[in-house]
């Protein structure tokens, strides 16, 4: 065989083991494990060395990089898992074992002993993957206490801190960022996905505005960047505009986002992305539409009322959300609401056009409420 054969067949096997990784990490979350001793285990952990040992071994060698990169993700439903997962692999496969409560408790007590000390490592070892297991297994056992403050449930928050961090560390690395995301996102139900975006959109705008205000909380779940506020600013328009592009790239999905998302949320959503704020308000627009007046009930009702569409007390509750937002979020709706009146007939008066009433509901004093005679 020529020199070029005998390298081939070496990175073929290479390849092979690697289409792997997602079968292990399945079965690692999977009921499977509870036949697992310690001697599969540590079989388990070699494994997962071995692939953090390829990611060192190739890491500098952009050809075979992406050729692990490419066989791995087409080992997979949807491109999840891309080459630097596999220098993660230990950490990954100890979060999913840690978390599974299958595992047999002497193969868990190998595991921790295993992750306190790995096989090679010295006094100058790097906790810090340690330090990531344990940070996230405790936060997996915070999930289950009761919460009382208002806003999203911890453990949507904790996906979508998961999520943003995979945004950061795995997608940015990738030729098709919104193909890899859409993937991510179909493996949630669209209810889950919906409020994890929304989440994550938010855990966006808070991060920036502390590290702004100076707490020096900003990195708190790692949305600081080494070289300073302006590359992590950058980094997170990105983040956000990924995240955007598959929320507003598609209307049925937008209109379904903002049915699942309460209203209070939507307008915080819309006072700091301007993107959003415009299509939030076109789609109130249209659903606005729809509504007629019934002067028997006294009410604007739904002109269809088979379809996903707001009744007037909902459609009410979201342009009132938004006039309590910032001021310019407020103007902004203001001025929508003028302008959909005057195109209406400029009405002053209740039952004649949707937009004078919802004008007179936020109690703007453009609106002449002495010609209603209430």
């Amino acid at each position: 065989r020529s020199n070029r054969q005998r390298q081939a067949w070496p990175m073929e096997a290479v390849l092979g083991q690697v289409e792997q990784l997602p079968a292990l990490l399945a079965v690692s979350r999977s009921a499977l494990v509870r036949d697992w001793d310690s001697l599969t285990l540590d079989r388990a952990l070699e494994w997962a060395r071995y692939f953090q040992h390829l990611y060192d071994r190739f890491r500098a060698r952009p050809q075979l990089r992406e050729a692990l990169g490419r066989r791995l993700r087409r080992s997979q439903p949807c491109p999840l898992l891309g080459f630097p997962a596999l220098g993660r692999c230990p950490q990954l496969l100890g979060l999913a074992l840690l978390e599974n409560r299958a595992l047999p408790p002497a193969a868990c007590r190998r595991l921790v002993r295993s992750l306190l000390q790995p096989p090679g490592a010295g006094p100058a070892s790097d906790p810090r993957g340690l330090e990531l297991l344990a940070r996230r297994k405790a936060a997996a056992r915070l999930l289950a206490l009761p919460r009382h403050a208002p806003g999203p449930e911890p453990q949507l928050q904790a996906e979508a801190r998961l999520l943003l961090s995979w945004l950061r560390q795995e997608a940015r690395e990738a030729a098709g960022q919104l193909r890899w995301l859409c993937g991510a996102l179909e493996l949630l139900p669209q209810p889950r996905a919906f409020g994890v975006v929304a989440a994550a959109l938010a855990l966006l705008k808070q991060g920036r505005g502390a590290e702004q205000a100076g707490d020096g909380d900003g990195d708190r779940d790692g949305s600081r960047s080494p070289d300073g506020s302006q590359e992590s600013a950058a980094g997170e328009e990105c983040t956000a505009g990924l995240l955007l592009s598959w929320l507003l790239g598609n209307q049925e999905r937008f209109s379904a986002f903002c049915l699942c998302i309460p209203s209070s949320h939507l307008a915080f959503l819309a006072d700091h992305y301007s993107q959003l704020c415009r299509s939030y308000l076109d789609l109130l627009t249209g659903w606005g539409r729809h509504l007629h007046y019934d002067p028997l009930q006294g009410q604007w009702v739904k002109s269809c009322l088979d379809k996903a569409e707001l009744s007037w007390e909902e459609l009410r509750e979201c342009f009132m959300c938004l006039c309590q937002g910032s001021t310019p979020l407020k103007e902004q709706t203001q001025a929508a609401l003028e302008l959909l009146r005057t195109q209406d007939g400029d009405f002053r008066v209740r039952g004649l056009s949707v937009w004078t009433d919802l004008l007179m509901e936020a109690g703007y004093s453009c609106v002449d409420t002495k010609a209603t005679g209430k």
